[in-house]
């Protein structure tokens, strides 16, 4: 799974991505501080973890369980700032726009405060509407996409055309690689606007600028991270946007919050959660200025917002908007692997992800030889079919 960061420059995205992933990257108040694309790992909560279901306590091999919340690794990525023409090739565009390529989701990160202009240049904030930041992102996304597919749409219509393959199989071989879309999600905007059956070499430039930018929205979800929300204008900018877009998820966050709150645990200055309401000092005998760092974001950010809002974002996106679940390898007699650790993986299964699924996730011979699964929790045994569930913890036997 990979997760794009996206947005205008000078937004806070590389700050963004900082507190995601503390990495040290480069930002800076100017346009193009990020060149090339910023790779890292984020987690995601899986809250409780299920070690809290069946009273032990999980040791990951990867990520960490704290108070009985799993942290799971995702994989990130933070892309060049995206100015109007990228699409076209201007500023750092078609790099930018390459990066996303595989990328599950995207969160575009967007200045709520309105004080950068469309070049991400610094102005007075609230002079610039937000809203025109979510249309132009995705206008320029779409063009992008539909530029791909028109630069070889006369090829691919005429291989369609000699092999006489249907056109959801073309289709499917094409932009399986080229932007990682899947067949459903093909299949289904075919169906929305009655191109199943016709030949793509007789697609009207109207049908081919639908159908790209119906799949961008299946293949390449776009959640609306509003930072800066500590800043003037920024809750008045939030409130607008939530009711010119009911149907979006729209979160409001500080990075530079989630940032120093981090640098701050990892100091042993406070102990602090990630997407937690409140922090707890540990050291009293700390400076005015972290004093007050730590009561400002406490009374403007924690409490008016519940958290910073950058562990919620990326909790959302791989949760609801991609619908994955966290599932666990266990044994019916006993849940450690061979040193001992306690439910020391857990394996991000996308939906309606049966036990064969996942015992090919597991090892592609564990699939090929499937016997049965048996579900820990409760002994059942589960045929392949199965579909699997939250939480879930399962053991697979296979056949030699």
């Amino acid at each position: 799974m990979l997760i794009g960061i996206v947005g205008k420059p000078n937004v806070g995205k590389t700050t963004f991505f900082k507190a995601m992933t503390l990495m040290n990257v480069e930002s800076a108040n100017y346009p193009f501080t990020t060149i090339d694309a910023n790779k890292g790992i984020g987690f995601i909560r899986n809250k409780p973890c299920v070690c809290k279901e069946l009273n032990t306590q999980c040791n990951p091999r990867y990520g960490y369980c704290k108070n009985h919340i799993r942290f799971l690794p995702v994989d990130l990525i933070d892309v060049a700032g995206l100015v109007p023409g990228a699409s076209e090739g201007r500023g750092l565009g078609n790099k930018f726009l390459t990066d996303l390529n595989m990328a599950d989701a995207l969160i575009q990160v967007i200045d709520i405060s309105g004080s950068t202009d469309q070049e991400g240049k610094n102005v007075k904030a609230g002079s610039i509407n937000p809203a025109d930041e979510i249309e132009f992102l995705e206008k320029e996304i779409n063009n992008w996409l539909f530029g791909i597919f028109k630069k070889n749409f006369t090829k691919i219509g005429t291989s369609q055309r000699v092999k006489k393959q249907k056109t959801l199989t073309i289709l499917e071989e094409y932009l399986k690689g080229a932007i990682g879309a899947k067949e459903e999600e093909i299949d289904l905007v075919l169906k929305k606007y009655n191109l199943k059956d016709k030949n793509l070499i007789d697609w009207s430039d109207e049908e081919i600028l639908n159908f790209t930018k119906n799949i961008r929205e299946l293949s390449k979800p776009i959640i609306i991270a509003a930072n800066k929300i500590d800043m003037p204008f920024g809750k008045d900018n939030l409130e607008k946007l939530i009711k010119k877009y009911p149907n979006r998820i729209i979160i409001p966050c500080s990075a530079e919050s989630e940032v120093a709150l981090k640098n701050a645990e990892k100091n042993n200055i406070i102990e602090y959660i990630p997407g937690e309401d409140d922090f707890k000092i540990l050291k009293e005998d700390i400076n005015e200025i972290q004093k007050n760092a730590l009561k400002f974001i406490k009374e403007n950010i924690l409490q008016k917002y519940n958290s910073t809002g950058i562990q919620l974002i990326l909790d959302k996106v791989v949760f609801e908007t991609l619908g994955y679940m966290p599932i666990y390898p266990g044994g019916t007699k006993g849940l450690g692997d061979k040193n001992g650790n306690i439910l020391p993986d857990c394996f991000l299964m996308p939906p309606k992800s049966t036990a064969l699924d996942f015992a090919f996730k597991l090892h592609t011979d564990f699939g090929k030889n499937f016997i049965k699964a048996i579900d820990v929790k409760t002994k059942m045994l589960l045929g392949k079919d199965h579909k699997l569930k939250t939480n879930d913890v399962i053991e697979i036997v296979s056949g030699k």
